[in-house]
């Protein structure tokens, strides 16, 4: 059986996934090492794991790459051919509680709840991740020896900012309220950097953190993400309607990008020095993204409408409104990452993929 990614994937999604392994990443020094990646059945993490496989087929890298999961099931289904590989292992665990696997060389910290619905219904779990499951992999990673340890946190760290710009970097800090259980997430991605940081100073770690702006590519029809929403809509051949103005002005980064993104700050980045991952060329409103996901597809005939007709109005910022969720690339981008993939491209992709995996079910 030939257990290259190539044939192993569909074309589609290969072809997606290929141009992370191409992107200008400090890849050598990955070569003989072993990766080891929470939240292994993320779709984050599905792409980091296929980059860092592709890579050793093309470029006999001889990555070797560990993934915690915790549904073996979800995983076996997810990963299907890719299992085959002697390069890959798959791991069932919790990451809330320890763990035991071989020492990795570098370590990546994806898992957790991103999801509103998790905020909601298991807010506990969603800040747990973040607290008990970083701390396990801090533990792991320190007792691993790890050259790098990547915490993937969140531009929800910053809560609401009102700095006076159109944009916000890494030095700024808005509110949250910290007795509030929607926070979970954001309160929990806040505490994870900390610890993080804390271990550098104590043990002498290289820490390093990532806070991407909102990962968009394929997802399942029921996902409750915005945006996820829109190319269901489109996937099922649906108008899209609002039930609100859309105003919300947002940064989004197309998962090869992101991918690619996080594998430059785990090599590249400075330890205890967060880095912004966003695409200047999709800051967009939520009625963009739906715009832009109409116009996408112009074949298949959708529109764009609002519940209340006075939403169709286009909104106008107004000056004592919090600054967007629009973050500020430019020191990612001075390491020397730049994003390729643009919305509309992004959403055609995403779209494909979807309707890809609902083929395979």
């Amino acid at each position: 059986m030939d257990c290259k990614v190539e044939s192993l994937l569909h074309p589609l999604l290969f072809k997606d996934i290929k141009p992370v392994t191409d992107s200008d990443i400090n890849w050598p020094c990955l070569e003989n090492k072993t990766v080891f990646i929470t939240g292994g059945n993320g779709f984050i993490a599905f792409y980091l794991v296929c980059a860092m496989l592709i890579r050793n087929d093309i470029h006999n890298s001889n990555i070797k790459v560990i993934a915690l999961v915790r549904n073996m099931d979800k995983a076996t289904k997810k990963y299907g051919k890719l299992l085959c590989r002697k390069d890959l292992q798959i791991v069932c665990g919790d990451v809330c509680k320890p763990f035991n696997c071989e020492r990795a060389d570098y370590v990546i910290h994806a898992a957790s709840q991103a999801s509103a619905y998790y905020f909601e219904n298991d807010p506990v779990g969603t800040i747990d991740a973040n607290l008990s499951g970083t701390a396990n992999v801090l533990e792991y990673a320190k007792e691993s020896k790890a050259k790098s340890t990547l915490i993937v946190s969140s531009l929800k760290v910053y809560g609401t900012v009102f700095n006076g710009k159109s944009s916000i970097s890494e030095g700024d800090l808005g509110y949250l309220d910290i007795d509030s259980y929607k926070n979970c997430y954001a309160q929990g991605k806040r505490a994870a950097e900390t610890l993080g940081c804390c271990y550098a100073k104590q043990y002498g770690m290289n820490i390093k953190i990532a806070r991407p702006a909102y990962i968009y590519g394929s997802a399942g029809l029921d996902d409750d993400r915005v945006w996820a929403q829109f190319i269901a809509n489109v996937v099922k051949n649906q108008d899209i309607m609002l039930k609100s103005n859309g105003a919300a002005l947002r940064s989004f980064c197309y998962v090869t990008d992101t991918a690619a993104a996080l594998l430059k700050i785990l090599l590249d980045g400075k330890s205890c020095v967060p880095y912004n991952i966003a695409n200047p060329n999709s800051d967009v409103t939520i009625r963009g993204f739906a715009k832009a996901a109409v116009e996408a597809f112009p074949e298949r005939s959708l529109s764009l409408s609002f519940e209340n007709p006075d939403d169709e109005k286009e909104p106008v910022s107004s000056p004592m409104s919090p600054t967007p969720e629009i973050l500020d690339g430019t020191r990612l981008n001075n390491l020397g990452w730049t994003a390729r993939v643009d919305l509309t491209e992004g959403i055609k992709r995403s779209v494909r993929l979807t309707e890809l995996l609902l083929e395979d079910r």
